[in-house]
């Protein structure tokens, strides 16, 4: 009997180890995979890729990296087009996700964006496109917004971000803005 409770304790300690998910998220890399990804991503479960990949080679290599979750942007040709999505919806842990390259912030939604949010409730929505980072909630929407910035060298961001956080069931941790110099 204190066999069967010990191995029964191992057993929930195992999944709840595995119920912890380690997410790499990046954007607008544009056509260049900044080669601390694989340092800082290392851990990662998964990476988020918000969209302007800038080519299908930053896709392809990514997702032989570790697996990859991508939307396409407003930069992106046909061929990330092709291997992405415009928008997509997903669970991680037990958080409702929403990922869109042009999505805006509490307030400041793109028409798009807002009508996906009121369509599909996330309680985690995630986009690029602005270059800026921005971790932020909003109330309205009942969900977090996070932007991770500009890993590429082309734009208007004078540093390369990222963001490092994990999600276990319903909770969002860790959260780490990643600084990889300057574009």
């Amino acid at each position: 009997m204190i066999l069967l409770c010990t191995n029964l304790l191992i057993l929930a300690f195992v999944i709840l180890l595995a119920a912890i998910m380690k997410i790499g998220i990046l954007s607008d890399t544009h056509g260049w995979i900044d080669p601390a990804v694989y340092e800082h991503f290392a851990s990662a479960d998964e990476i988020w890729h918000c969209g302007d990949a800038g080519g299908i080679e930053v896709i392809n290599e990514l997702e032989s990296f570790k697996p990859l979750r991508a939307v396409w942007g407003n930069c992106d040709d046909h061929e990330v087009r092709a291997a992405t999505r415009e928008y997509r919806v997903f669970t991680a842990g037990s958080k409702k996700v929403l990922m869109i390259h042009i999505g805006g912030y509490p307030g400041h939604y793109s028409a798009r964006a807002r009508e996906l949010i009121s369509q599909l409730q996330p309680d985690i929505f995630v986009c690029g496109h602005s270059h800026i980072v921005k971790v932020m909630y909003d109330k309205k929407y009942n969900m977090l917004c996070i932007n991770p910035g500009a890993a590429g060298r082309v734009g208007m961001h004078r540093v390369r971000t990222m963001l490092r956080f994990s999600i276990e069931g319903d909770s969002v941790s860790d959260m780490e803005l990643i600084e990889t110099g300057r574009r």
